[in-house]
C-alpha cells in the first residue's frame, strides 16, 4: 500500500492519488493528463488537428447558452408558442450539454432528447428548429417524411436523410455528426391500418421501423451522394449518436382523439367533472398515448420522448407575425423595395385587413404571404422601371387587389 502512495508521475510529479490514470513504463509513470498534453504536442508537431470534442467542431468551444437564452432567441423569430419554446429549449440544452459532458465515473449515460412537434400547417414548426440550428451554429437539414420508404422499394431509403445532412455540413463528418435533423410531415408515415400483415406498408409503418436505428444513435453507413445502396459504393460511417432529430407533422384529426380520451375519462361514477375544453386548447393535452392510436408504432415514439405542440394562430398573433418578428413579412417587403430604392409603407387598417383574408384561408402564417403577394405584385411589378421613390398602400387598394385577384375568387 505504501508503494502506491509514493508512486509518481515522471513528468508532472502527481501522485497517484492525484490522478485519474497512471500508466506504468519499464522504470517510469506518466498521469493521465501529461499524456494528453503530449498527444497534443505531437499532433501539433506533426502538423495534424487535434482531437476535438464535438461542440468544438460545431463552433462553439463550450455550449454557453441557458434555456432561457435559447427562448429569448427565438422570441425574436416566432410570436407566441411560449410553452413550445420552452420545452424546445430545455430538450436542446439538455441534449448539446449531453454532448459536451467529460465522462465521469459511475456517472449515469445521459438519453438523447429527440422532439415531436405537433402543430396546425403555418404555426411555426420548421421556424422553431430552423431558428434554433442557426443560434448554435450546427449544420441542419429539413427531411421530408413523405418521399421516404421502406428499404428495397422505389422512394428514399432513411439513411438519405443522414446524406442532406452531410451536404449540409460540407462532408465535414465530425460536424454533421452534432447537426439538427427537422422529418417534416411525420404524421404521414403513420401506419394506415390496425393489421399490419394485410397489405405491406413500405411507406408508412416500414418507415418507422427503419427510423429506428437513426433515432436511438447508431452506426450507419450512408451513401456519400444519395441514391441507391450498391456493393462497389463506397460509404460514409455516420455515428447518430449525437445528431438531434426534430419531428414535425399537422397530425389532422388528432383533436377528436385526444377530445374522445379526455371525454371517456370524465365518464362513471367519478365526481370529478372536467371542465370544458376550447378547441384551441385541445393541442395542450396531447400525449404520447394519442401519438400510439394516431398511428405511430411504439418503439418510435419511444425513441422521440418529448412531445409538445403549436398553438392555432388567432387572429392576433397574425397581427403581430406580419409586422414583429426579426424576420417580419412586412419588413421583407420593405426590404425588397428598399433594394430598388423605394420606401414603402402601408396604412394600419391594410394590416388588420391582410389577416382578415388570410384566416379565410386557415393556412396560418402561410396565408398572410399569399395575401400580400396579391396586394404587392402590381407594384413590384411596375414599380422598378419607374422614377417613384415612395409607395403607400391604403386599405382602398389592397381591397381593390384582392377582389380582382384569384383570392377573392377561390373563398
Amino acid at each position: 500500500m505504501s508503494e502506491e502512495k509514493n508512486i509518481h508521475c515522471s513528468f508532472c510529479g502527481r501522485s497517484k492519488n492525484e490522478a485519474e490514470m497512471m500508466i506504468a513504463g519499464v522504470d517510469a509513470h506518466i498521469c493521465d493528463r501529461c499524456v494528453e498534453q503530449a498527444g497534443g504536442i505531437l499532433h501539433t508537431e506533426l502538423g495534424e488537428a487535434p482531437q476535438t470534442s464535438p461542440l468544438d467542431v460545431a463552433g462553439k468551444a463550450e455550449f454557453d447558452f441557458t434555456p432561457s437564452q435559447i427562448k429569448a432567441h427565438l422570441d425574436e423569430y416566432i410570436i407566441g408558442q411560449d410553452q413550445a419554446k420552452r420545452t424546445m429549449a430545455v430538450a436542446v440544452y439538455n441534449h448539446y450539454k449531453r454532448i459536451g459532458l467529460v465522462p465521469l465515473k459511475d456517472a449515469p449515460e445521459v438519453d438523447k432528447s429527440n422532439i415531436v412537434i405537433v402543430g396546425n400547417t403555418g404555426t411555426g414548426k420548421t421556424l422553431m428548429a430552423r431558428s434554433i440550428a442557426k443560434l448554435l451554429n450546427v449544420p441542419f437539414t429539413i427531411v421530408d417524411a413523405t418521399v421516404l420508404t421502406e428499404a428495397g422499394y422505389v422512394g428514399e431509403d432513411v439513411e438519405s436523410i443522414l446524406t442532406r445532412l452531410l451536404q449540409a455540413a460540407d462532408y465535414d463528418l465530425p460536424k454533421a455528426q452534432v447537426g439538427i435533423v427537422f422529418i417534416d410531415e411525420i404524421d404521414k408515415i403513420a401506419r394506415k391500418g390496425d393489421n399490419p400483415s394485410i397489405t405491406r406498408d413500405v411507406s408508412g409503418e416500414g418507415v418507422q421501423q427503419g427510423l429506428l436505428k437513426l433515432l436511438e444513435g447508431s452506426k450507419v453507413n450512408v451513401p456519400p451522394k444519395g441514391g441507391r445502396k450498391h456493393p462497389d459504393q463506397k460509404y460514409i460511417e455516420v455515428d447518430t449518436t449525437n445528431i438531434l432529430f426534430i419531428a414535425g407533422g399537422a397530425f389532422v384529426g388528432i383533436e377528436k382523439k385526444i377530445g374522445s380520451r379526455l371525454n371517456s375519462a370524465s365518464l362513471g361514477y367519478s365526481k370529478e367533472s372536467r371542465q370544458h375544453v376550447e378547441d384551441d386548447e385541445v393541442l395542450s393535452y396531447i400525449t404520447p398515448s394519442d401519438l400510439k392510436s394516431y398511428g405511430l408504432i411504439p418503439e418510435l415514439i419511444g425513441r422521440m420522448p418529448i412531445v409538445t405542440f403549436m398553438s392555432p394562430l388567432d387572429k392576433k398573433a397574425l397581427r403581430a407575425i406580419l409586422t414583429l418578428p426579426k424576420n417580419a413579412l412586412i419588413k421583407q417587403y420593405q426590404h425588397l423595395f428598399h433594394m430598388d430604392d423605394i420606401t414603402l409603407s402601408f396604412d394600419e387598417e391594410v394590416y388588420d385587413y391582410i389577416v382578415d383574408v388570410a384566416l379565410e384561408y386557415s393556412l396560418g402564417a402561410r396565408g398572410l404571404r399569399s395575401v400580400c403577394e396579391a396586394v404587392l405584385t402590381d407594384h413590384m411589378f411596375d414599380a422598378p422601371g419607374l422614377d417613384a421613390t415612395e409607395i403607400n398602400i391604403t386599405l382602398d387598394y389592397a381591397k381593390s387587389q384582392i377582389e380582382r385577384s384569384s383570392l377573392r375568387k377561390a373563398i
